[in-house]
């Protein structure tokens, strides 16, 4: 009687890792961002390799993530990852114990100017509008809210209290009775590829709901302060002299920059401006063409998204 001897998919993968692993001396798992895999896991401690956790930089791309846009920047950690603060990251090692010599800071000081004139943030898909068109006209103190994927890593591994949008959009409301509240939804959220879990509907008599895309650099122009729960935007805002409560906790928090809800009591230091950028733009992150693969500074990034946004569109 012929007897076969069937192996799943899965035990085949097994096998030859089992294999990769006992013949290559030098080796590492990659796992995006904060995901969890208790198999590759354990077989990382059974056969001694690290495990190293990898996001999107801070400069990205001119597309979505969302859209499956090639990043031109990855943040590649070690220790955790910049967002989870609940532990220690790579960034906040640096953050509490790089010194920061002269050259890095005067490079790091030209390089938030030019992205502040070039008007670039993480993602840079759409045009320029006229704030005052989206907005209407300035009578008194504006502050911005900015909204975020409710259920993504960077709020559930953020902020140490569960805050929705609209939570921020009532606390603004509370602390800011005569300001104009103008409410930004994320821009995956606009654009359907992430879904609803607060409705701004439930805020309008709170606050101005931005529905239409606008990018965050326009957003932020006649700004006079931003709530944020853990998003990007609020370092963008404090590059561009925007003061910026924070609720949770993102990496430019809890040194000193930021009017701070949440405390990490890791974060020892007091940091500048220029020294957070330092070290979370410059020697954090890994720049690459994504066309050719090539290693590139973050100079050399902005240049490229420039030549990309202003790339003549063919139809």
């Amino acid at each position: 009687m012929n007897m076969r001897l069937f192996l799943s998919p899965i035990l085949l993968l097994l096998f030859f890792l089992h294999r990769l692993l006992r013949v290559n001396r030098e080796k590492v798992f990659l796992i995006w961002g904060s995901k969890q895999n208790v198999q590759l896991e354990d077989i990382a401690e059974a056969y001694q390799v690290p495990i190293y956790r990898v996001e999107d930089g801070f400069v990205r791309s001119v597309g979505l993530g969302a859209l499956h846009t090639l990043p031109y920047s990855l943040c590649i950690d070690k220790t955790g990852i910049y967002y989870d603060s609940t532990q220690p990251s790579d960034l906040e090692h640096l953050l509490n114990h790089h010194h920061f010599d002269q050259d890095i800071l005067d490079r790091a000081a030209r390089i938030i100017e030019e992205i502040k004139e070039n008007g670039l943030s993480k993602y840079n898909h759409l045009s320029t509008k006229d704030v005052n068109v989206v907005y209407g006209r300035k009578a008194n103190k504006r502050i911005l809210v900015i909204g975020q994927v409710e259920d993504d890593a960077s709020i559930l591994m953020g902020a140490a209290t569960r805050w929705t949008n609209n939570d921020l959009v009532r606390l603004a409301r509370e602390e800011n009775p005569h300001a104009q509240i103008i409410y930004k939804p994320h821009p995956d959220v606009l654009s359907g590829k992430r879904p609803l879990q607060s409705n701004p509907k439930d805020v309008t008599h709170l606050a101005q709901i931005v529905s239409e895309p606008i990018s965050l650099h326009d957003s932020l122009k006649t700004v006079d302060h931003v709530y944020t729960i853990t998003s990007l935007s609020g370092f963008e805002a404090l590059m561009r002299g925007i003061p910026v409560t924070t609720v949770g906790a993102p990496f430019y928090s809890n040194w000193g920059l930021t009017d701070d809800r949440q405390m990490v009591a890791r974060r020892r230091r007091q940091r500048t401006l220029v020294e957070v950028f330092a070290a979370a733009y410059l020697l954090y992150p890994k720049y690459m063409n994504p066309n050719t693969k090539e290693p590139i500074t973050l100079e050399e990034t902005i240049q490229l998204i420039n030549e990309e946004r202003n790339a003549p569109v063919h139809t």
